[in-house]
């Protein structure tokens, strides 16, 4: 596929780092206000800055979001905001709320803005509305299919779409949701979302004079109700590049660097040579719930993950190659491994998925040690094959 993006989520600078290397083309991160993801570490000023020029020496973007509903006291503060990410070269700022959206015109007027999912843009005549506004790119509300994301490219050619095609989905409409506001007054679209909608729960009985709790169960599936699949549109990109979509987008800055790793380099490796087995497998080894394509083909009641909040990848996170130097690789340990552990590579090169059996391992004292459960520990361990500095080991879990 050609011209198509592939925009990775990064929710602090290693993660960044790392996503590009796995082969991102841009990367969307957020700083630390006016962001939807609070709980992420995310960039400060100085950050942002530095991470626009690492991110532009590689030929690739950044997106920052500012995609809060923002609040009176709020606005002064973002047209402060926005003035900084247009002089510190920022590619575009990701926007949701209409009064913020005028901020930013006014502050930063060649700053590009692009109309976040939360602005819940589920038609054509709303797509078009933004464009006329000055917006360069809207991220598509999740609930369209391809034949309404096909008519509105064909209604407003001249604007770019973005889509999700990778990751959690929210249980309510386009990501507007009340549940963490009303469960813990903490407040998701103000970027403080503690994600309820994953909590199992249980429903009282109030007509029981013993009082307790009853197990809430829906078709003896479980309880967790509220806990929707995990987005997997991989075998399915070449559709969305034809209905119009030119940026790819995977959703978690809240997921651990191995999460990223896995799947921008599965995505990388179906856009550039097809969908495969391989990718297929590939996007079971991260941590995830049961897939689904949601509402790509139309309506869908099979959404909802019933059974529990997360499934285990395939994989074990080993840790991260700091580099590579006379047979022995230079290990930031994750997990602990042992001598005799058959370990796997996880890289964009083409030592993707070469194994080997683990035979020597030593403290970063030179001491030689069978068992490696040091946490962040620099191991060397024998290697037979030159590994770069980004590369991550893994191991794969015993069916």
């Amino acid at each position: 596929m050609k011209n198509v993006e592939l925009l990775a989520p990064c929710g602090n600078f290693s993660k960044l780092k790392c996503a590009l290397y796995f082969g991102a083309d841009a990367a969307y991160i957020g700083g630390k206000d006016f962001s939807l993801r609070s709980f992420a570490d995310n960039f400060t000023r100085e950050e942002i800055a530095q991470a626009v020029e690492l991110a532009h020496s590689l030929g690739k973007k950044l997106y920052v979001t500012a995609n809060v509903f923002a609040r009176n006291a709020d606005m002064p503060l973002l047209e402060d905001y926005f003035e900084f990410l247009q002089n510190s070269g920022v590619d575009a700022a990701i926007i949701s709320d209409s009064g913020v959206f005028a901020a930013a015109k006014k502050s930063a007027p060649k700053l590009d803005i692009h109309i976040s999912t939360q602005a819940n843009l589920t038609n054509k005549y709303a797509v078009k509305f933004w464009k006329e506004q000055g917006a360069t790119r809207v991220v598509l509300a999740r609930e369209l299919s391809l034949f309404e994301i096909e008519e509105i490219h064909s209604f407003v050619p001249e604007i770019e779409l973005e889509a999700f095609v990778h990751g959690a989905m929210c249980i309510s409409y386009s990501g507007r949701c009340l549940l963490s506001n009303y469960l813990t007054g903490r407040e998701s679209n103000r970027g403080e979302c503690v994600q309820a909608c994953r909590w199992k729960y249980a429903i009282s009985k109030f007509d029981d004079s013993s009082g307790g709790a009853m197990q809430m169960q829906q078709d003896e599936r479980g309880t967790y109700i509220l806990n929707s699949k995990d987005l997997n549109m991989s075998a399915h990109l070449e559709k969305l590049a034809n209905a119009g979509v030119c940026s790819f987008k995977i959703e978690g800055r809240m997921k651990s660097e191995y999460y990223l790793a896995t799947v921008i380099n599965a995505y990388r490796r179906c856009i550039d040579g097809g969908y495969s087995q391989v990718v297929e497998r590939e996007l079971l080894t991260a941590a995830h719930r049961d897939y689904t394509t949601a509402y790509a083909f139309g309506n869908n009641e099979k959404t909802v993950n019933y059974d529990d909040s997360q499934t285990k990848g395939d994989c074990d996170y080993i840790g991260n190659v700091l580099g590579c130097d006379g047979g022995l690789v230079t290990l930031e340990m994750r997990t602990r491994f042992k001598c005799g552990d058959v370990l796997e590579v996880l890289s964009p090169t083409d030592n993707f998925l070469k194994s080997f059996t683990l035979e020597e391992a030593y403290l970063s004292t030179g001491e030689r040690v069978d068992d490696c459960k040091l946490v962040q520990e620099h191991y060397k361990i024998k290697c037979p094959y030159a590994l770069d500095a980004g590369d991550l080991i893994r191991r794969r879990k015993a069916l």
